[in-house]
């Protein structure tokens, strides 16, 4: 039996611990907050130790899974990561930070380890990544959401969520720009650049549909190997529109790949 300690205890956290019980891993330790325990239990269940800090754990997990979010990954991935404890997180835009991509890198070459970027919501990236060897031309995310899903960011100010008649593109740049403004909403944007041609080079936009009833995900790209496009309509975890729940599936994909005697 191998372990796993957790970042955080929400939507995410519960989905991967409850997909974990009839696996060879078993969660050993999950990251909270002072004064979350009875919450954190509730999601992640019994036998499960506590902590605030990976400095707490006296015996080091084979795997660490950030479930947080941005400010999960930026508070406790590099502690993490210089232990030598291999890292998993779909927090992709977290690294749309300069500082904090810098601090995880250094982080992992002094622990001799790395940080695995699950695929999150989006699927084609291994195409993407194996385009770029021979040279992509252009990359364009677009993410189309309803309005629900796009309250609490940017697109607020835009317009009256509440009130769309047609769709609105409440967001027109680079990928760099997205993940930084709307840090719960385009992951996928950080995935496609990280993959494709990088923060700034990626173009994406950003729409909130009245019409949409789930989130539609489209990625186009040119280049050395030709043309494509990716579409995928994903749906949510059960009561958190802004969690894919192929994001959190990529997650429990990626522990079970790790230490697989066989990795597709």
């Amino acid at each position: 039996m191998r372990s796993v300690a957790l970042i955080g205890y929400g939507a995410m956290a519960h989905y991967v611990s409850l997909h974990l019980k009839r696996s060879p891993w078993r969660v050993s330790n999950c990251v909270i907050r002072q004064g979350r325990e009875s919450a954190a239990r509730d999601a992640v269940g019994e036998g499960i130790a506590f902590v605030r800090h990976a400095d707490e754990i006296n015996k080091l997990p084979d795997l660490v899974v950030d479930c947080a979010g941005h400010l999960g990954l930026q508070a406790h991935g590099a502690a993490f990561l210089r232990k030598g404890v291999p890292l998993i997180s779909a927090s992709l835009g977290a690294l749309a930070d300069e500082k904090t991509y810098r601090a995880l890198e250094q982080a992992a070459q002094d622990g001799g380890t790395s940080l695995h970027l699950a695929s999150g919501a989006i699927g084609a990236l291994d195409a993407l990544s194996a385009a770029k060897i021979g040279g992509l031309e252009t990359v364009r995310y677009t993410g189309i959401k309803p309005p629900a899903s796009w309250r609490g960011t940017p697109a607020e100010t835009a317009a009256n969520l509440d009130a769309l008649g047609d769709p609105l593109i409440h967001f027109d740049g680079n990928a760099r720009d997205a993940a930084l403004r709307y840090p719960k909403n385009a992951n996928v944007a950080a995935a496609v650049a990280l993959a494709g041609v990088g923060f700034d080079l990626t173009r994406v936009r950003l729409i909130a549909d009245p019409k949409a009833d789930g989130n539609r995900h489209e990625i186009t790209a040119k280049g050395g190997f030709g043309t494509f496009e990716f579409t995928i309509n994903g749906a949510s975890l059960p009561d958190t529109p802004r969690t894919s729940a192929l994001a959190a599936m990529s997650v429990v994909d990626r522990i079970l790949r790790h230490g697989a005697p066989i990795v597709f």
